[in-house]
């Protein structure tokens, strides 16, 4: 799949001249989709795809999986996150998706927003303890 202009693609939920990829997570009977940014570490992750993740649990606000191999770097590390974000963690390599907040920031070296969940991040408060998810580029 390949990026699209939101010039091009006019849709109303994705800011004006902002790139972006349509992907969609599945985890048991759960389909959430979700718009990838345009960030050298987000195309990376994209090129990883379709990706199959065991997922933990941490913390109770995040569900993290285990990349096959590190990402590019190319997006803005930050400390904050908000529910829905999917983000890369560098050490790990890992992704995460925030489906809840604690009032905690993310230690160093921070995380890139890879993407964001559009809607009902929240059903991962579902899952206790580990899930599979698929992620997959959506046509």
């Amino acid at each position: 799949m390949a990026y699209v202009s939101a010039a091009d693609d006019h849709s109303d939920n994705t800011p004006e001249g902002r790139t972006h990829m349509k992907i969609r997570l599945t985890a048991g009977e759960t389909v959430l989709n979700a718009t990838l940014d345009d960030n050298a570490t987000a195309r990376d992750f994209a090129s990883l795809l379709p990706l199959r993740l065991q997922t933990n649990d941490l913390l109770k606000r995040e569900k993290y999986g285990h990349l096959p191999r590190s990402l590019a770097t190319g997006g803005t590390p930050q400390s904050s996150y908000k529910i829905g974000h999917i983000a890369y963690w560098s050490p790990g390599p890992d992704i995460a998706i925030f489906y809840d907040h604690d009032g905690q920031s993310i230690p160093a070296p921070g995380i890139v927003i890879l993407g964001e969940i559009d809607s009902e991040a929240d059903v991962f408060k579902k899952y206790d303890g580990a899930v599979d998810v698929t992620i997959e580029a959506v046509d």
